[in-house]
């Protein structure tokens, strides 16, 4: 077992998601600094805070730039974050009459942060994909088996008759309203962050808001005043990913009970047992039950992190690098693994 089993050899087959993941890699994250960096340099030549040949000349040693992995770890340890290190190396790229001219204004912040927006694009589309998907699978089995009676369970006692229809309802709705907020809340999440040293800008005078506005444009994504010490929408995101991974998880429990008592559904495949070859274990919808506490239990920790002392915090921002990457993998994989559970689903209700 590895440090994370979400990018395990083994365990990754279930619990990982690949797509995800990849936007999380070191090579992802350089990527996003080094965008940050390109488009940084030519917004300040345009607003007239650098000249036209030093955005030139950065924008050109950032097409062939590579940095040095091996240098940006050592910058970690050293620094606590891997910027130093890479505007250093981007400098000596440049080099002289240029050099000084990239990252100018900037802090390591805004790299890191808006680099991690970037990517949170990203992971966006993707689980927002996902959750369609799962909603129109879902949809699918309401289709096919919505008018068929189940016996309505009541604190796990039975109750009184209900239909196919009634329970697929308790799963479905809330995909849609998540759908729903994810919509809402991407308007405030996917913005930049650029507010220099300690996020006042005061290296642009009175062109901050101007270059802020240009550089968010660059990069496609939503302008907004600098929020490096407010965190408030990243805490907002990690509640979207805990409830979505609660709703299915609470769908996989479902599936779990129902296959338990063997007589109300049906599923294909299933997971064997190395003692009880008769065995069919409801494997994927037992990990949608796990994924939805371990992100329950991750929550906590995105909202400590949002005690972010006055103007920048290192604590509580390396406590979001612990958590959230990880949370966001975890709601990648519940939506795959339970788009894949009810794509199993052969008969429902009587």
């Amino acid at each position: 077992m590895t440090v994370s089993p979400f990018d395990h050899p083994l365990l990754s087959a279930l619990l990982g998601d690949e797509e995800a993941s990849r936007h999380f890699s070191v090579e992802a994250e350089i990527e996003a600094a080094l965008a940050f960096e390109s488009a940084l340099a030519e917004v300040e030549a345009e607003n007239g805070i650098i000249t036209r040949d030093a955005s030139a000349a950065i924008v050109a040693a950032l097409a062939s730039f590579r940095p040095d992995t091996s240098l940006l770890r050592a910058g970690v340890a050293r620094d606590g974050v891997m910027v130093p290190e890479l505007v250093r190396q981007l400098r000596m790229t440049v080099g002289e009459p240029h050099g000084d001219k990239a990252h100018f204004g900037a802090t390591s912040q805004d790299v890191l942060d808006t680099g991690l927006v970037l990517r949170l694009k990203s992971v966006v589309e993707h689980l927002s994909l996902l959750l369609t998907e799962n909603i129109v699978r879902l949809s699918a089995l309401d289709e096919r088996f919505g008018g068929r009676a189940l016996t309505g369970m009541t604190r796990m006692r039975p109750a009184i008759p209900i239909r196919a229809l009634d329970r697929v309802a308790t799963w479905l709705a809330p995909l849609l309203r998540h759908q729903q907020r994810l919509s809402d809340q991407s308007a405030r999440l996917l913005v930049v962050q650029f507010g220099g040293a300690a996020g006042t800008l005061e290296k642009l005078g009175g062109k901050g808001p101007a270059v802020r506005a240009a550089l968010a444009a660059k990069l496609g994504l939503a302008d907004a005043p600098q929020w490096q010490c407010q965190r408030d929408t990243l805490a907002d995101f990690a509640g979207w990913l805990s409830l979505v991974t609660g709703s299915l998880g609470k769908f996989g429990q479902d599936i779990a009970l129902m296959a338990q008592r063997g007589t109300e559904i049906a599923l294909s495949g299933g997971g064997g047992s190395s003692a009880m070859p008769h065995k069919q274990n409801p494997v994927k919808a037992e990990a949608l039950v796990a994924l939805a506490r371990f992100n329950a239990t991750q929550l906590s920790g995105m909202h400590q992190a949002l005690v972010h002392e006055q103007e920048r915090s290192g604590a509580a921002w390396t406590l979001e690098w612990l958590l959230l990457p990880q949370m966001v993998v975890a709601t990648a994989a519940s939506l795959r693994l339970a788009a894949e559970l009810a794509a199993q689903i052969e008969n429902l209700g009587h």
